[in-house]
């Protein structure tokens, strides 16, 4: 009884139709706000200018009525939505201010393509982002580009969904029922760092979701182990005309380093849960080299494995040459979010409820890669990730399904009442 009284409260929430022009307006006028984050930078945010669209959420969150809302130091914005409805748990929901430095990310003019009905999208400077990308989505509206630079669907696709949300829930109280829900945005994930100045408990949250996830349904709360790895090696430099029996060429060791990595556990020959080995940077000279290194698997034991693995090659490089220093530094980066979100099924339950409630199909793929949901469910707050709708993200082919924009705003709207009452959906195997 309690169970149905819950999907009943659910189904209250605003219809998407009603959402639909909103979250649409906010996103266009979102992505045209350069948020573009920095690599190699230590300070938080790497960019001032994310402050710009930081300062504007909260003008935005205090008009609807979050009284509390503010942006601090760091460029993370926190409000507070109030509860409309009983609740003994207080979810947080979350989305990220940046944009990818890895295409162009200033002067972006969004484009909406109507009734979209098949073929290639042919944008400006040559920009295609092909038929076989569209096909899922003939006759629907899509949002791109110019075709000059990326479109930033991530995340403020995610963005404008959470914002979307509150003013129903804000707005529309009687129809969206919820109980305490913290927003959060946050500087810097696209350069992994957007949790390093968090503090999660003041955020003071049960639960939290990332609204940062791909084509819609999709609902991720498993993701890769990461570690990265450094080889720094040093040879012996003479002059080449001196160098018989003394020369110990460091980019020679380096390049036999990359070739003894095993070729079928790289990024281009692995799928699904398969973990990978990836040289991501070589660089030095005879004396001196490093070659940098990505490391991922599903599972504890696979990336101890690859950091064997990794140790190895090194040490047979030693023996083969005995003149040569050659050291390895291994770095934990980000854990499988899985260890914890399975000690707590009903966050992932509850969000695939919300979906099928919406109309929406979840797509449990795992990530191959990472999440600011990782870092934060090993501080405490258990956070899966859901679609906010963007495809091709980082790229000047990147676009989004107007439904699928529409769907992520309605499932986030829909989440929070779930959360309204003691009685949880049927605890699923996850």
């Amino acid at each position: 009884e309690n169970y149905a009284g819950e999907r009943r409260m659910a189904r209250r929430c605003v219809d998407a139709i009603k959402m639909q022009e909103s979250v649409l307006e906010r996103f266009k006028r979102y992505v045209q706000i350069d948020t573009q984050s920095k690599y190699d930078c230590e300070q938080v945010p790497s960019t001032d200018k994310q402050f710009n669209l930081a300062r504007l959420l909260v003008d935005e969150l205090k008009t609807l009525g979050c009284t509390d809302a503010v942006v601090d130091e760091h460029c993370y914005v926190t409000a507070t939505v109030p509860a409309s409805a009983p609740s003994d748990k207080v979810i947080a929901m979350l989305a990220h201010l940046d944009t990818s430095p890895d295409a162009p990310g200033a002067n972006v003019r969004p484009v909406v393509h109507e009734n979209y009905a098949g073929g290639d999208i042919v944008l400006t400077e040559g920009t295609t982002i092909p038929a076989s990308d569209l096909a899922p989505y003939v006759g629907q509206d899509i949002i791109t580009s110019d075709g000059t630079t990326l479109l930033g669907s991530d995340d403020k696709a995610g963005v404008a969904a959470i914002m979307t949300a509150v003013e129903a829930w804000m707005k529309r109280p009687e129809e969206n029922p919820h109980g305490t829900v913290r927003i959060c945005f946050t500087p810097d994930e696209e350069v992994g760092r957007g949790t390093d100045k968090l503090d999660v408990t003041r955020l003071g949250a049960d639960f939290g979701y990332t609204v940062d996830g791909g084509a819609i349904g999709e609902l991720s709360w498993e993701n890769f182990n990461a570690h990265s790895a450094v080889v720094s090696i040093r040879g012996i430099g003479v002059h080449p005309g001196e160098a018989y029996g003394v020369m110990v060429n460091a980019l020679r060791i380096a390049g036999d380093f990359i070739s003894m990595l095993p070729k079928d556990a790289a990024p281009e020959t692995t799928q699904g849960k398969e973990g990978f080995i990836h040289p991501i940077a070589f660089e030095g000279g005879s004396e001196t080299a490093t070659v940098k290194l990505i490391l991922r698997s599903f599972s504890p034991e696979g990336i101890r494995e690859e950091a064997d693995i990794v140790e190895t090659i090194a040490a047979k490089l030693r023996t083969r040459y005995p003149a040569a220093e050659i050291a390895v530094r291994i770095t934990e980066s980000y854990r499988n979010m899985a260890e914890v979100i399975r000690e707590h099924p009903e966050v992932v339950a509850k969000a695939r409820e919300a979906m099928r409630l919406s109309g929406v199909v979840p797509d449990e793929a795992p990530i191959r890669g990472g999440t600011d949901g990782a870092r934060l469910s090993f501080h405490g707050l258990p956070t899966p990730n859901l679609f906010a709708g963007g495809i091709n993200f980082h790229s000047k082919r990147e676009f989004v399904p107007v439904p699928s924009l529409n769907k992520a705003a309605e499932v986030v709207t829909r989440l929070a009442a779930l959360y309204c009452t003691d009685a949880t959906p049927p605890q699923e195997e996850l």
